[in-house]
């Protein structure tokens, strides 16, 4: 499992509003290709490890605004689960985000390549969320024109 935390130098409620939609995940999250929106609590994700699609089915299990966000695979032939935890900082004026993010195999043993993958998720989640803070504080993430998800407690 990748955990990570990194310090945005922007409101809570608008780090909240940029990480809070999947389908913008690719837009830092090197390694997930594409997410399409299903519904209001489910998105589908698609990548490709050495040369093999990957796509998965997840479920909005816990959506508390401006707190925290997380999601479980209930479909697919990888499985991720993620939370994103939000912290507000300096009196509001910064946030904390704190993400953990995990793939396994639904089955077996994983092929040499998604065994890399996976051993990867830590160093590749670091680099991620340099990226979505580059993107984030320059104002260069586009926002989504999707409806908020809603909130949602498990």
């Amino acid at each position: 499992m990748a955990h990570e935390r990194i310090e945005i130098d922007l409101p809570l409620s608008k780090v909240y509003e940029l990480l809070s939609n999947p389908v913008d995940f690719p837009k830092f999250l090197e390694r997930v290709d594409s997410v399409e929106r299903i519904n209001s609590q489910t998105f589908e994700y698609k990548t490709s490890i050495d040369g093999e699609t990957f796509h998965w089915t997840t479920n909005l299990i816990d959506n508390l605004r401006n707190t925290r966000f997380a999601w479980i695979t209930i479909n697919g032939n990888l499985n991720q689960t993620g939370t994103i935890r939000f912290t507000p900082l300096d009196n509001g004026n910064r946030t904390q985000v704190e993400f953990s993010l995990d793939y396994r195999t639904f089955f077996g043993d994983p092929s040499e390549g998604l065994a890399n993958f996976i051993e990867q998720s830590a160093e590749q989640l670091v680099k991620d969320l340099e990226s979505f803070k580059k993107l984030a504080e320059s104002d260069t993430f586009k926002e989504s024109t999707l409806e908020p998800t809603e909130e949602i407690t498990a």
